[in-house]
């Protein structure tokens, strides 16, 4: 079986609070793009993790790897060797772990079925895993757990993602937030939410990789309808009309960035 582990962005990203345990209250639209890692899994006598692709060599441990943990924290009737090609970049804030654990529960889900409480089970991998198990648009709230369908306008989108290769791992961004509530997520259409929400993440990130503001210009001039920081960086993405203009902002792009041009799903 092959699947795709979708890469996630954030259209809006909103910090409310930050909770006693060091969590914070978010609310967020969630979308995915149309490419990302992929998995290749054959049966197997016991259970095996090879990663290959280019940014395959940042991920030494497979005990450690959450695609192993997903592996383990769901029944299935016999044991798989999984190959995954990671594609997507580490500490990104695409949800690239994330994505390639809910990549294997749609692969158990197509064997067998999911068990009932596999959203929990999701939420235990991580705060993103559950929106990636469907990796469809929808909105985020809590610490991003607690799902709702989106109004989504923006399937088809053609979107572009650029990275100025520095890994940024979340701790340090969230830890950075001033801790003021700038307001709510708008209500409305997936395009409504871009449009007038924002990414309170995208401050503090910029503060520990300057280099973020390049990405961030650089789109801006492409003619993009709509540019931000997805996550917590340092991934950085734009939509367009066109997949001409798309694909023209991805030609104009330092040869030195990480880039996929996709469209959302």
């Amino acid at each position: 079986m092959l699947e795709t582990a979708y890469a996630k962005i954030n259209l809006a990203l909103h910090v409310r609070s930050r909770r006693e345990d060091g969590y914070h209250m978010l609310e967020t639209a969630f979308a995915f793009v149309d490419a990302g890692d992929t998995l290749s899994v054959a049966p197997a006598d016991q259970d095996s993790l090879r990663v290959v692709g280019e940014y395959g060599g940042e991920l030494l441990d497979p005990f450690g790897n959450i695609v192993a943990k997903a592996l383990n924290c769901l029944p299935r009737p016999q044991s798989w060797a999984i190959t995954l090609e990671k594609r997507l970049p580490v500490a990104a804030g695409l949800g690239g772990g994330s994505a390639d654990a809910g990549a294997v529960f749609r692969l158990v889900e197509r064997l067998q079925g999911l068990p009932a409480d596999w959203h929990a089970r999701a939420a235990a991998l991580g705060a993103d895993v559950p929106a990636c198990v469907e990796s469809r648009a929808c909105i985020g709230r809590g610490t991003g757990t607690e799902l709702e369908p989106a109004d989504d306008d923006l399937a088809g989108t053609p979107v572009l993602l650029v990275n100025p290769r520095i890994p940024l791992p979340t701790g340090p961004v969230f830890k950075g937030w001033d801790g003021i509530d700038r307001g709510p997520m708008p209500e409305g259409t997936t395009r409504t939410i871009a449009l007038e929400g924002r990414n309170d993440l995208e401050a503090p990130a910029l503060a520990l990789v300057p280099q973020i503001g390049d990405v961030l210009a650089a789109l801006r001039a492409t003619g993009a309808w709509l540019v931000r920081m997805s996550g917590s960086g340092a991934t950085c993405f734009a939509l367009y009309d066109t997949l001409a203009a798309r694909d023209a902002a991805l030609a104009a792009m330092p040869a030195s960035w990480w880039t996929l041009a996709g469209k959302l799903r």
